[in-house]
């Protein structure tokens, strides 16, 4: 049997519209899981701090302990090479939705919340959404179709569903609850998902010996892999501390007084980020991934970088530009990372990176804990914290600069693993 590099065009992208726009819709529903549950955190750190009695650096501290096991992510995203991407969505879809609704109802004590809340987050960096379709789409569409899908994900359900919990006079707990039954119409349409074709021959090739079978990518990750590996993470790293430390943004808005104007600004920055996945997607498509990933690294360091130095009548408007940005930047890390690898060991290397870039699950809450210690004055010195927060993005742009990743532009997928 010929070795899946000389399988036609043809072949691999034989599924119909229909079925994409199905996987694109799909996929979608999960990433909007996935995007509401990794940032509603920000909503809710005034009620919890409220509710259970902590401080911001002791929140913060807390976060640093309780997220040691999230580097055992390589084991979720693994398992997209060992039993598929379908029945490994089914798992992923469950730890959203399930710990959403026990923080409902099993949390009267704050560790007892960690435990739950740190569930959700073992899941929310996996990013197995983007595999599907980067294996459906066509070359000179993926780009385009991943950006969709993290587009999609960003319709501001965090923005809206806060203010009907509290119309309604829930707790906010069911901030998270509320995925519970989200989750319910994501799981029927699951059903009719199919395994990508590209990992369907892998699975053939493996039956007739072609390819090795593997086991976490261990015995067939080579030194490119590697490179690769070690080169995304420390990007999808500098961007997730800096992501971990704009969860503080509503408190810094409820500490400024401008507390009633906070979900306006959200949803502003969130339309902003819709925004920037599209600019970002048409960039990488039409321009390059280079390109692509410096120009939104630039501009979410220096916005975030200002946020504390602006007045603060104009802190809104650049919150906004900054969430721009932050669209824009995450669209490389959807669109480039699956891209890169080898499908038959996509899966796994994808986990290897999101591991590794975990190490922002300990330095992001670690630095902000630090930096939110207040001053003799007890006043939190939010200039600095948000100074630090932009300089991380630095790093991006140096590594980009000395590494000279590949460009993957328009290339199938078999292309990129034989030329990179």
């Amino acid at each position: 049997m010929d070795s899946l590099k000389n399988k036609p065009k043809s072949l691999l992208n034989e599924r119909s519209k229909r079925y994409l726009i199905y996987l694109i819709l799909l996929m979608a529903l999960i990433a909007i899981m996935d995007q509401y549950l990794s940032f509603i955190e920000t909503n809710a750190i005034p009620y919890i701090i409220k509710e259970y009695n902590v401080t911001e650096s002791e929140y913060s501290w807390w976060k640093v302990l309780y997220f040691i096991p999230t580097f055992l992510i390589f084991l979720l995203n693994g398992l997209t090479d060992i039993i598929g991407r379908k029945y490994s969505l089914l798992i992923l879809i469950l730890l959203f939705g399930i710990p959403s609704l026990a923080i409902v109802y099993f949390t009267p004590s704050f560790h007892l919340y960690m435990v739950f809340f740190v569930i959700i987050v073992y899941a929310t960096v996996s990013n197995m959404w983007t595999i599907p379709i980067s294996e459906e789409a066509p070359a000179e569409k993926r780009a385009k179709l991943v950006s969709l899908v993290y587009f999609l994900s960003l319709i501001p359900l965090m923005a809206i569903i806060p203010l009907i919990i509290q119309r309604l006079g829930l707790s906010w707990k069911w901030m998270y609850g509320v995925m519970f039954f989200f989750m319910i119409p994501v799981l029927i349409l699951w059903v009719f998902m199919k395994e990508t074709k590209r990992y369907e021959m892998i699975r053939e090739e493996r039956k007739l010996g072609i390819r090795k079978k593997h086991f976490y990518g261990l015995g067939v990750i080579n030194r490119r892999d590697i490179r690769y590996i070690l080169f995304s993470a420390v990007i999808w790293m500098c961007w997730l501390l800096v992501s971990m430390m704009a969860v503080w943004l509503g408190q810094y808005f409820n500490m400024i007084g401008y507390s009633d104007i906070w979900y306006m600004v959200l949803l502003g920055t969130l339309v902003a980020m819709m925004i920037g996945a599209v600019a970002g997607g048409w960039t990488m498509d039409k321009i390059g991934r280079k390109t692509g990933i410096l120009i939104g690294c630039a501009g979410l360091g220096l916005f975030v970088g200002i946020l504390g130095f602006v007045p603060i009548s104009f802190t809104s408007v650049i919150a906004a530009v900054a969430g721009f940005f932050f669209g824009f930047s995450y669209t490389w890390i959807v669109v480039y990372i699956p891209e890169i690898f080898p499908t038959e060991r996509r899966g796994a290397c994808l986990g290897w990176t999101t591991t590794i870039a975990r190490v922002s699950y300990i330095l992001g809450p670690a630095l902000a804990a630090i930096l939110l210690i207040p001053s003799s004055a007890k006043i939190i010195d939010w200039s600095r914290f948000w100074a630090a927060a932009g300089l991380l993005m630095v790093i991006p742009i140096l590594l980009v600069a000395l590494f000279h990743p590949y460009e993957t532009k328009t290339q199938e997928l078999e292309e990129i693993e034989a030329k990179r």
